[in-house]
């Protein structure tokens, strides 16, 4: 599984280093290291909807508040 987060200057700003940090966290965690690429890139293009990120190409909107959340879901959930 591939999940990219937007590091551009507008989801910088909403958040996107500590979605990381917590992406990264979880990961490490759930020992799923082998199974989840965790990457980044720039301005994905949607800045008004928070911090883009994408898993398997499929586009979310994702706060610090949310990161958790969204982790078990959309990442763990379908690993």
């Amino acid at each position: 599984m591939k999940v990219i987060v937007c590091i551009g200057s507008s989801c910088h700003i909403k958040g996107s280093r500590q979605v990381v940090e917590q992406f990264r966290r979880l990961i490490a965690e759930n020992g799923l290291g082998d199974k989840v690429e965790l990457g980044g890139t720039f301005c994905m293009g949607k800045c008004q909807q928070g911090v883009c990120v994408t898993v398997d190409d499929e586009f979310y909107s994702v706060t610090p508040d949310t990161a958790e959340e969204f982790f078990e879901k959309n990442i763990k959930g379908k690993v």
